[in-house]
């Protein structure tokens, strides 16, 4: 992966971790903590869609797999606080 494919990468997790934030309202982790929960989210999101055989084209693609990968990590997050 390039420096910009990796500062791409971080950019995508810390906007899916934002508007996992927003799609939670109100039971996210702080702007620090949604931005790290996206940049695990993103990463999550692309594996496991990998692994699925389904593949983001584009930018937009890249940030739906990554917000629900985000949104995936938080509600991880929440199960193991419990």
């Amino acid at each position: 992966m390039s420096l910009v494919g990796f500062v791409s990468f971080l950019l995508i997790g810390a906007l899916a971790g934002w508007l996992s934030g927003v799609i939670i309202k109100g039971r996210g982790f702080g702007a620090l903590g949604n931005i790290s929960v996206g940049i695990i989210g993103a990463f999550l999101g692309g594996l496991l869609f990998g692994m699925l055989g389904i593949h983001a084209s584009g930018l937009l693609g890249q940030l739906i797999f990554a917000t629900l990968g985000a949104l995936l990590f938080a509600w991880l997050l929440r199960f193991i606080k419990r």
